[in-house]
Parts: C-alpha cells; structure tokens; sequence
C-alpha cells in the first residue's frame, strides 16, 4: 500500500528471553517487513542485529542503553520517544505491551494482552497487576486505537470498563511454522536429552510457572493420572520460574516414583522436537489474553489438552481436548487421554490442520489495516 502511513514500534519494552510477547513482537516485525510496510523498529541496543536480521528492509533504530531497567525505560518512553519519532517522521505510534508515549504527535496504537490484571488480579503480583490496570486504562482511554488478540479479551475489557468499541481491533496473533512444525527424529531426540529424559515418554508443559498457568493443579493432577500406570509417562515442566509459591508445595507432594523434571528456559531451537515429540501438551490455565504456547503446540503435531477459560477456544477450536481447572478434572482428563493413543493422534493431526488457519503474515496484514484506520482517524481529530 503506497500511501501506508508510517509507523514506529517501539521494541524497547521486548524482554531478553523471548516470552509470548517477545515472540509477538519480533513475528510481527518479520512479517511486516515482509509485506513491504513502512516501518522503523526502534529497540534495545542488545537487540539491534536481531532486527536488522528479521527486518531487513526497513529501518531499526537503537534506543538508549539506559533503557534497560523499567523505571529508565518509562522515562524514555515519555520524555525521548516522541521527539524521536517526530525526527523519524512517523505517523504512527505502536506501543505493543501496555504502556505509550502520553505527549506524541503522531497517532497511537497500543497492543494490550490481556485482561486478567482486572478480572484475576491475584493471579499476579499485587505490583505488575497495579501497573497493568493503570496503563491499560490510559491506552484504553488516550490511545487512538487498541489491539487486542481475542474477541474474548476484548470482552473482558468491555465488561471492566468504558471502553469505545471503534477503539478496539481484535487481531489474532499467528504462528512461526519455520519454528514450530512437526518435528523430525533428530529433532525429538535432541529435545529429549536437552532435558535428561533418555526414551521415557512424557507430558509436556511451556510456560512461565506463574499462578495464572495454574502448574499446582497440573503437577497433582498429573500424580494422581499417573500412580500405579505401568512405565509412566514423566511430567516436564519447561519454561523460565516464576512466583508461584505453590509449585514447590505440589512438587514436594509427587510421589518418588514419579518423575517430574523443571527443565527451564528451552532454546527455540528444541521447542519443536520437545513439543511435537510428547505424548501430549498439557496447559491448563486460568486464562489468557490468547494462548500462544498451545497455538505453537499444536502446529508441532501435538495432542493438547487445555481449559476453556477466556481466549482458550478461539485457539483450540474442536482440535484440542478440554479440561476444568482442577487437580481431579485434569487427572482425568491426561487419564483418558493417555489410555487413547487413537484419540491423541486424531486430536493431533486435528491440531495441525488448524494451526494452519493462524499465520504472522495475516496478522500482519491486519495490523497495517489497524495504523492506516488510526492514521485516518488522528488526521480527523487533530
């Protein structure tokens, strides 16, 4: 489109390990560039060739170093951001995690996740769930347009608060079928021994172990469908630590018998095998503003098992299996699925087929749909 508006994204907010976020932006940033759209990345110093590499056409600009605290980055934010993007030329603002320049000149355009920071407040911190309120009331109230992933996220926010309903666009994120796909032998073998399993089948887990993804409940979930099973499946739990006081509690009451493994942070590089290459995916979480990890599972091939809390169907459609949210409806539910080898195929070829309706590329497209409309609008206003 020649007479795209042209847009600035602000990266800076892009966490060193690539989380849901992380992933977001940098996809979105890819196909975006890929599509010929006029945009300049703006981003942390450590990330600069990570973006001329995933942006080769456009312009990346790095911010600051003093950026890199969030305290630094908010005050960059506020104080920095505008002028440079007045310098840059830029029509359009795109803030993609909460929070926005307050004093731009150009037209704004903020991604906000989710909603649980109002509908679920404890399960995060008392601080970051503060924060998140706080920012996703101004977007909701300054920025000339918001983008969200869900219609079920747009919901929740509608539900909680004002919102103007022309403000919001639902723009479904996608997924990266280079880095998620079905796996090959080597692939899963490679997963396997990055986290010590040898050939012992298992249930896998990706996620932060933070209270919303509701990891207690899938540990004693897990005991309780496993104990007594001849050559029982082990339970990885991959994915960074984080505040859940409840995990070590759960951990501490798993039988010797049974294995649980924390690997950790996995490269990407593994993600395929180490997914693709379960006997399913477990993600029975309390809600997500999309659910990222089980669209990525199921394009590697996965059977998933998942809830049906916020943005979880629009994901899963009718080619994942579903569950409560407690310990007894997952054990349950990994029961049945473990003693149907027939179902977890069916489920994961189902699962692969639908993955293939969510691409970056159209998420793109979108999204450049989303700066064009809020350029148009800002023209109108100013």
């Amino acid at each position: 489109m020649s007479d795209d508006p042209r847009v600035l994204i602000d990266a800076t907010a892009v966490p060193a390990d690539r989380g849901g976020v992380g992933r977001y932006v940098d996809s979105l940033v890819a196909a975006l560039d890929a599509d010929g759209a006029r945009i300049t990345v703006v981003c942390q110093p450590r990330d600069l060739q990570l973006y001329d590499r995933l942006a080769p056409r456009s312009r990346v600009v790095p911010a600051s170093p003093a950026t890199t605290t969030r305290t630094a980055r908010l005050t960059w934010e506020q104080a920095t951001l505008p002028r440079l993007a007045r310098r840059l030329g830029a029509d359009v603002v795109h803030s993609p995690h909460y929070t926005m320049p307050l004093a731009t000149s150009a037209a704004s355009v903020v991604t906000l996740h989710d909603a649980t920071f109002f509908t679920d407040a404890v399960l995060h911190s008392s601080v970051k769930a503060r924060f998140f309120r706080a920012w996703t009331a101004t977007a909701l109230r300054r920025a000339t347009l918001c983008v969200v992933p869900s219609a079920a996220t747009a919901t929740e926010l509608a539900r909680v608060g004002p919102v103007r309903h022309a403000s919001l666009e639902v723009i479904h994120h996608g997924v990266d079928s280079e880095r998620f796909h079905p796996p090959s032998p080597a692939e899963v073998a490679a997963a396997r021994a990055a986290v010590g399993l040898g050939r012992t089948p298992y249930v896998a887990f990706l996620g932060a172990l933070e209270p919303r993804k509701n990891v207690p409940a899938l540990i004693r979930g897990f005991a309780r469908a496993v104990v007594g099973r001849r050559d029982a499946p082990a339970l990885v739990l991959a994915g960074q630590p984080g505040w859940d006081t409840q995990v070590e509690r759960a951990l501490d009451a798993v039988p010797h018998r049974l294995r649980v493994i924390r690997a950790g942070y996995l490269p990407f590089g593994t993600l395929a095998g180490f997914l693709g290459g379960a006997e399913l995916v477990a993600y029975p979480s309390l809600g997500e503003g999309f659910g990222l990890p089980v669209l990525e599972a199921m394009a590697c091939g996965a059977c998933v098992l998942t809830t049906r809390r916020l943005s979880l169907p629009e994901v899963g459609g009718d080619a994942v299996a579903y569950c409560g949210v407690g310990a007894g409806d997952v054990a349950a539910a990994l029961g049945e699925l473990l003693d149907d080898p027939g179902r977890r195929a069916e489920l994961a070829t189902a699962a692969q087929q639908r993955a293939k309706e969510f691409s970056w590329a159209t998420t793109a497209e979108r999204h450049r749909e989303a700066y064009a409309k809020a350029w148009s609008r800002h023209l109108r206003t100013r």
